[in-house]
């Protein structure tokens, strides 16, 4: 996020953007006896893969403070680094919302019906 300048209102973000500058502020606070639970909605939306990486890290380091971490997420290279995953569909809309499998991600490759299932084969 080279590009955000300093003092740059925040009503210009993205959503994606935002999420990741108030997970760096928290970070950057430090220790905290509250736990929180982080719920975000396409982290990794226009992030380059080495970006990726470096929000996993973010995300591990809140785990191991004892946070806990909620990911609404389509992007596979994130979704395979997942402790558990739950899959809505089958597709969206009123022809979605049920869950079609749940698990490790390795369980999950295992069900045959899920789309995400298919694909994240593919990278584990």
């Amino acid at each position: 996020m080279g590009y955000v300048q300093l003092g740059q209102a925040s009503s210009t973000l993205s959503g994606g953007e935002a999420q990741r500058i108030k997970l760096a502020s928290f970070l950057v606070k430090g220790s905290t006896r509250d736990k929180t639970l982080f719920i975000f909605d396409e982290p990794t939306t226009g992030l380059h893969f080495h970006d990726i990486k470096k929000l996993l890290t973010s995300f591990d380091a809140l785990i191991e403070k004892g946070h806990s971490i909620i990911v609404i997420e389509h992007n596979l290279e994130l979704i395979k680094c997942a402790d558990y995953i739950i899959d809505l569909g089958l597709e969206g809309g009123k022809k979605g919302g049920d869950i079609i499998a749940q698990g490790t991600p390795e369980t999950l490759v295992k069900n045959n019906i899920s789309f995400t299932a298919k694909y994240l084969k593919e990278k584990i």
